[in-house]
């Protein structure tokens, strides 16, 4: 009989064919996540799952699925999934990491811009009937992106991927991580710098770290003072990483000039968040690996995992390489 897997959401169909062929699949249809007692009701018979960001994986769930071998997350954050339990209770976690590196740079550049030359604001004030006036001199003034410095929270993947995009627009380039990356800073010609400086130095800050007791609230009042008050703060990261109530205040008081935003403290943001009344803010629904090739990729790269553990191999993209000590791959 062929192993049972519970897909909590509807992913693209290069990758689902795939599980299919190898899996009894029990699919979640509906837009909206899967309520957590939903999940545990359909994992309770579950081999597999494959989960979303949303999607809380945690003790409660593993203990409703006796016979749960692998978690295969549709994403390269894995912050909803309790790994160290998981790995306790020998069971693989995978996720999708390389695949959305270009495409989230490219949004995270499509972000920054859009903010420095106030894009969207432009939009809605064509299309509200405000264009009165053919041409003025002060007509939404913006900021030049070209030759200014960028500063890089976070030089992994998609950070590094940011900093050669900037490198085009003959960007100086600061950077600050954990771990200093003197490769990059070679073949990149950028600057390792602590996070004050790079605050303080910037004109447009872009947030590339993932979620962790480190990172939560890194971007706080403190932070975002330090920012000179025309500069722009751009997040393709977690929302969590920035005080969000801080940042309101930091926009609406004009500590700095403007924000892109793809990621929130609560998704979706409430119809009723103050953010949303901002003009010297663009948003986005979390939506920057959004494109048609990448979110194909990362469905298959998610069967890739599932079927390699189903076969007894280790998944290419396993996240907790302990569990090999507790259990070997397969059912």
């Amino acid at each position: 009989m062929r192993p049972r897997v519970f897909i909590s959401r509807e992913i693209p169909e290069r990758g689902l064919s795939r599980i299919r062929e190898q899996f009894e699949v029990d699919l979640w249809t509906d837009e909206a996540p899967p309520p957590k007692s939903v999940i545990i009701e359909r994992v309770r018979e579950a081999d597999a799952l494959v989960s979303l960001l949303t999607d809380p994986i945690d003790a409660e769930v593993y203990e409703a699925a006796p016979r749960l071998r692998i978690v295969a997350q549709y994403a390269v954050g894995y912050d909803n999934i309790d790994v160290d339990e998981a790995t306790r209770r020998g069971i693989y976690v995978t996720n999708t990491p390389g695949v959305l590196t270009e495409t989230t740079a490219d949004f995270a550049f499509a972000l920054l811009i859009a903010a420095a030359r106030r894009l969207v604001e432009a939009d809605r004030y064509v299309r509200e009937g405000k264009w009165k006036v053919a041409w003025h001199p002060m007509m939404m003034l913006g900021y030049d992106v070209y030759g200014r410095t960028l500063g890089i929270v976070g030089l992994g993947r998609i950070g590094a991927a940011v900093a050669r995009r900037a490198k085009g627009f003959g960007m100086r380039i600061l950077y600050y991580d954990s771990v200093r990356r003197e490769d990059l800073e070679r073949e990149l010609g950028i600057e390792y710098v602590p996070l004050e400086r790079l605050l303080e130095e910037s004109d447009f800050v872009s947030l590339h770290v993932p979620l962790t007791p480190e990172t939560y609230h890194m971007i706080g009042e403190e932070q975002l003072r330090r920012m000179k008050p025309t500069s722009i703060l751009v997040n393709t990261s977690r929302g969590k990483v920035v005080d969000q109530k801080a940042l309101y205040r930091a926009l609406k008081e004009r500590w700095i000039a403007g924000a892109g935003l793809d990621v929130f403290e609560q998704e979706p943001i409430p119809p009723d968040d103050p953010l949303l009344k901002l003009d010297n803010l663009v948003l986005a629904p979390h939506a920057a690996s959004a494109s048609h090739e990448t979110r194909s990729r990362m469905a298959e790269i998610v069967a890739e995992n599932l079927i390699a553990f189903k076969r007894g191999e280790i998944p290419p993209n396993l996240v907790n390489q302990d569990v090999v000590k507790v259990r070997p791959p397969g059912f």
